[in-house]
């Protein structure tokens, strides 16, 4: 651990390149990393091979290196770490937290209720496989109550897994284990003590809770920053077509992120160098200054002439 107890992380997926939305999240928390005197690492969630495009890792690495991030350590790669996911999940099966279902998406979505994340299981298998089905999947019990974690952008969150989510699954029917665990298992492994990251992952953030607690691992903290959205409320992402960063406009693209944020950094700081940029940003770097809200804006005409006036409401 470093010597002042903080190790953050920005963990992309190789699905596609990395566009505004993929670098507010890795501003913030490079930046609170930074200011923290703490370590910043970068790890590659390629877990699920299917959906990994072919020079996606390369090109991320190149970009944040062009936008000036400075990593510790090496990149870790979840493809490469299936081991001590394995023991992870034998451990939860030895104590008997786990159980396997023959249930399909399609069979769960036609008798299920919408949760915060889909359709909430309704425990067809947790008492056992009925007659004549075979196991596709691993799912982990949870339990009735609240899970409730103090995120220190959006407050105080609190969730009934039980009633919300419902028992999910931590190995998936292609054998692959499922982002939960991987997640819950990695940020243990690389000793992170604070995980800053988009708000979209928030609802899921209650399960890594209670995966945390099932695997005896210590609580980490979290910091969930709002998602660049369109006028419809959809988040910008590769499948919403948001375009890549370009290199060549880093120092305007950290602005950006900057003046989502919250931070309100000064115009000119929009046409210099990325060092101006992050010589500015961490000597004024406030968490507390980031919007209390899930999402911001995206202004598709933003450009040189764009001032900070975003409003900072957290009431």
């Amino acid at each position: 651990m470093p010597a002042a107890g903080y190790r953050g992380r920005f963990a992309p997926s190789p699905t596609g390149d990395l566009h505004l939305g993929s670098l507010l999240a890795a501003v913030a928390s490079y930046l609170e990393a930074r200011c923290r005197g703490g370590e910043w690492l970068v790890r590659i969630e390629d877990l699920d091979p299917p959906r990994t495009v072919p020079g996606a890792e390369g090109r991320i690495l190149g970009v944040l290196a062009a936008h000036g991030f400075e990593w510790d350590g090496p990149v870790w790669r979840q493809s490469e770490r299936q081991a001590v996911y394995e023991t992870a999940f034998g451990q939860l099966r030895e104590a008997g937290l786990i159980y396997p279902c023959a249930c399909s998406r399609k069979e769960v979505a036609s008798i299920a209720r919408a949760g915060v994340d889909g359709p909430v299981y309704p425990g067809t298998c947790r008492h056992g496989l009925l007659a004549g089905r075979m196991s596709r999947a691993w799912r982990l019990h949870v339990d009735a109550g609240c899970v409730a974690f103090d995120d220190a952008v959006q407050g105080v969150c609190k969730q009934d897994l039980a009633t919300d989510v419902g028992d999910f699954v931590i190995k998936r029917a292609d054998g692959l284990f499922a982002y939960q665990l991987a997640v819950v298992v990695d940020d243990a492994l690389q000793g992170v003590t604070d995980v800053v990251r988009g708000a979209d992952l928030l609802d899921s953030t209650p399960r890594q809770c209670h995966l945390q607690q099932c695997l005896g691992i210590v609580p980490v903290r979290y910091a969930h920053v709002p998602v660049l959205a369109n006028e419809h409320g959809e988040k910008l992402s590769k499948q919403t077509l948001a375009s890549p960063l370009q290199p060549e406009h880093a120092a305007l693209n950290l602005w950006l992120a900057l003046c989502y944020l919250g931070q309100c950094p000064p115009a000119t700081l929009a046409q210099g160098t990325v060092a101006d940029c992050w010589q500015w940003a961490r000597a004024h770097w406030s968490l507390d200054r980031v919007p209390r809200q899930r999402s911001v804006v995206w202004q598709s005409d933003v450009g040189m002439d764009m001032r900070c006036d975003l409003t900072n409401d957290r009431d």
